[in-house]
């Protein structure tokens, strides 16, 4: 049985483009397809720097964008001045001897650093990028929250708002750089810690503003996302970095048991007390914590077809639910009536309450928390005398026995012509034979 594989980042300093770029690559992401990707969309005027730094004598992947007008990096998708003291302030010079690996350079066509796009120009930007469609959506999704947050800041419609935020070559390549590197991870979902933010003000193009900026406040606003201000002055947590925990996060609660199975590190500029670090991380659920504690959903529906609940059941179980059942029931007025229940796991119960108030007609989902013994089990393919059928093998305290998949035994039922107990006994004898 294949074990879900979650990405977790760990935003104790706050989060940015570049240090999630960083943390990413650290984790084994691909390089050559990230400078594949950003080539394909034709712009110039800026190079990579790949390399390591320390911080807090921690070992971190240092990713940054030079800007080729004047030789040094402008900070991310901000208004911010060249005094705005915020995380991702490099003024790295090409002498810097703070930076060691090597730089990436790219050719095009000339965009000037500081050219105002909107938010079609960079769809059209995306669509030109030679990558999977699924990569392309995730970046427009990352760019459209942050536009919508600047457009509400601005108060103006989002089609009329052009803003060197949105448009700036770094936040471009920060962007689409998390959205190919995330799938290049193969994660079945993220899960995104409550986001440590500085205090203060920060100067801007448009004057001093507090922390965290309109922006950044506007996504977290938008989207729920935890802040948890620390005594550290500045900027931690910038608009390009709340949009990333805003389209990616999938889950805000972390397995009770779980094993690493990779770390990878980003580093930010900025030096805090504590380490200015985004920690990423790989886990596996422990088979215990997958198996053992669910939720149950629950909801009385006497007003929904028999039709839509048999649609509603097959969604479910598409989307990862445990199990799906209904039980008649009997309601007020006597109205004949069905309880809905679903078993799902933690990381499942958001997706499964969204499909259920989609679907039905139901305004209210109750949930428990049940604790469940499962047997392990694994799948085996079993060589009958029809051909081959599934199978899985469940065991406890060393005793195994197979349990033919129900699909198996229905083909071979109706392409040979034998009863579904034959089929049935042939198979699991079979399989128990080869478990000996």
């Amino acid at each position: 049985m294949k074990m879900e594989k979650i990405l977790y980042l760990e935003c104790y300093s706050g989060i940015s483009g570049d240090m999630t770029v960083g943390a990413l690559l650290d984790l084994g992401a691909s390089r050559e397809r990230l400078e594949k990707a950003l080539e394909s969309l034709h712009v110039d005027g800026y190079h990579l720097h790949f390399g390591r730094t320390k911080k807090c004598g921690i070992d971190a992947y240092d990713f940054d964008v030079h800007l080729e007008e004047d030789g040094h990096h402008h900070g991310e998708e901000h208004l911010h001045e060249e005094d705005h003291h915020h995380e991702e302030e490099h003024h790295h010079h090409e002498e810097d001897n703070h930076h060691h690996g090597e730089d990436h350079h790219h050719e095009g066509e000339h965009h000037h650093p500081h050219v105002h796009r909107n938010l079609n120009d960079i769809y059209e930007m995306i669509d030109r990028m030679e990558e999977k469609e699924t990569v392309r959506q995730l970046a427009r999704k990352m760019f459209r929250i942050v536009a919508e947050a600047e457009a509400k800041a601005h108060g103006l419609p989002i089609d009329q708002v052009h803003f060197h935020e949105v448009g700036a070559i770094d936040s471009i390549v920060d962007i689409i750089s998390t959205a190919v590197l995330v799938d290049d991870l193969r994660v079945d979902r993220v899960i995104v810690s409550p986001l440590s933010e500085g205090r203060g003000y920060v100067r801007c193009q448009h004057g001093v503003m507090p922390v965290p900026v309109p922006a950044t406040a506007g996504i977290a606003e938008a989207y729920g996302l935890k802040l948890c201000l620390t005594d550290n002055e500045g900027e931690m947590v910038t608009p390009t970095g709340a949009a990333i925990a805003a389209a990616l996060g999938s889950g805000n609660r972390l397995p009770e048991r779980y094993v690493i199975r990779k770390v990878g590190i980003g580093a930010g500029n900025k030096d805090f007390k504590n380490a200015n670090i985004l920690r990423a991380m790989i886990l596996e659920p422990e088979e215990e914590e997958t198996g053992r504690k669910l939720w149950v959903l629950e909801t009385n529906i006497d007003d929904c077809t028999g039709e839509a609940l048999g649609f509603v059941m097959e969604q479910l179980l598409k989307q990862g639910a445990k199990d799906v059942w209904h039980t008649p029931i009997y309601m007020k007025k006597n109205r004949p009536a069905v309880l809905l229940s679903v078993l799902c796991s933690e990381g499942d119960r958001e997706t499964m309450e969204e499909i259920i108030f989609i679907h039905t007609t139901t305004i209210g989902i109750r949930r428990y928390q049940v604790e469940r013994t499962a047997l392990k089990r694994r799948e085996i393919q079993v060589e009958t005398p029809w051909g081959p059928a599934s199978a899985k093998v469940c065991s406890r305290g060393g005793r195994p026995w197979v349990a033919p998949e129900y699909e198996s035994v229905k083909s071979i039922c109706e392409n040979q012509g034998i009863s579904f107990e034959q089929a049935y006994r042939t198979i699991r004898k079979i399989g128990e034979e080869m478990e000996e």
